[in-house]
């Protein structure tokens, strides 16, 4: 079983491999095309582009591993059937039990590889290339009302303008409320630059202060100002909850709870981080049922494309709770799990059927 073990690893990695190389060029491909529309537009040039690209990859190797790992496996087993090995293997008393075993082995090894692009790759290669971009193009990172971001912070509400891709903070406005939830002070700066860890320094302020029965204003060339936010906080504005790390997910939700604002969303992603190793596993799973009937009934070419179909699929799926969890208030853990359960249940009834036939 051990001699069978490798050699299953060896075909359904070379598979793997040859599929998600396969994939990641068209995905790239398509991502340069994309970015043509903008060279010219500030410094941006063809070389800035096909940089965004490069540093995109890690991020698009993320996106693509289940999709992959299902069509890389569907082709190997899919050949093992062609070449008469799998027939061999079953009579030598092999069973789909003990094969789906074998090849859980190989996704464990996956589902790690996965895990790892994810929690450490692809944060980082998005924010670069998030970075990049905005400094080429000349833009500001981007906010969700138009009044700029609105932030609570302990009794304050700051809202800032513009937030540059170096995370300098322009227009800064700092509404601070006493306990009785009166206001008490207004502070106006031009720009802000983070210090260390939650100390930013604010420059070209204007402060107003509303004291019991007079004003004051002041202008003051510099201060020192505590706050929640850190430049890791402002990282979510420019990778998708999708692409960040289960740290800076796990913080900024804590950081939501803790101010009392709406959370649903990155909970939501946080969950499917940790569930997305599990779904690779599931794929493989999936795959040896649908290798094995394609093979048969189709050849190898129905077999890529219900690889492709299911790998697709599962995507939309994921994506469809994603978005219907939020909107109706659906306990995180459920939205995220919900799609790797739909399709291990539709692998088991697969594989048990098979099993009996």
């Amino acid at each position: 079983m051990r001699i069978l073990r490798r050699y299953l690893a060896t075909q359904i990695v070379a598979s793997v491999a040859l599929v998600l190389t396969a994939l990641l060029m068209l995905f790239s491909f398509f991502d340069l095309i994309n970015e043509l529309q903008d060279i010219g537009r500030g410094a941006y040039s063809l070389a800035a582009a096909l940089s965004y690209v490069g540093l995109s990859i890690p991020g698009r190797l993320y996106e693509l591993f289940p999709a992959a790992v299902l069509i890389g496996t569907m082709f190997a087993l899919a050949q093992l059937v062609l070449n008469a090995e799998y027939a061999v293997m079953r009579t030598s008393g092999v069973s789909i039990t003990g094969l789906a075993l074998a090849i859980a082995q190989v996704g464990l090894a996956f589902a790690g590889l996965a895990f790892v692009t994810g929690e450490f790759l692809t944060p980082l290669s998005e924010e670069a290339a998030q970075r990049l971009r905005l400094s080429q193009t000349s833009s500001v990172i981007a906010s969700t009302f138009r009044s700029g971001l609105w932030v609570k912070d302990g009794d304050s509400f700051v809202n800032v303008a513009r937030i540059m891709h170096d995370t300098t903070l322009q227009e800064v406005k700092i509404y601070q409320f006493d306990d009785e939830h009166r206001l008490r002070s207004i502070s106006l700066a031009r720009q802000g630059r983070h210090v260390r860890d939650n100390q930013w320094r604010l420059q070209d302020v204007v402060l107003t202060r509303f004291e019991d029965e007079r004003t004051s204003v002041a202008r003051v060339p510099e201060i020192e100002w505590r706050s929640v936010l850190t430049p890791r906080i402002l990282s979510v504005l420019l990778v998708p909850p999708e692409k960040m790390s289960l740290t800076t997910l796990f913080s900024y939700v804590r950081h939501l709870r803790q101010n009392k604002q709406e959370s649903g969303r990155y909970e939501i992603a946080l969950w499917n981080k940790v569930i997305y190793p599990l779904a690779v596993l599931v794929m493989m799973f999936l795959a040896l049922p649908f290798a094995y009937m394609n093979v048969r009934e189709g050849g190898v070419s129905a077999k890529v494309f219900a690889g492709i179909m299911l790998g697709l699929g599962f995507n939309l799926v994921s994506r469809l709770f994603g978005h219907l969890g939020a909107l109706a208030g659906w306990p995180p853990l459920l939205a995220a799990i919900a799609p790797t359960a739909i399709f291990f249940g539709m692998a088991l009834g697969l594989v048990y059927r098979l099993e009996r036939r």
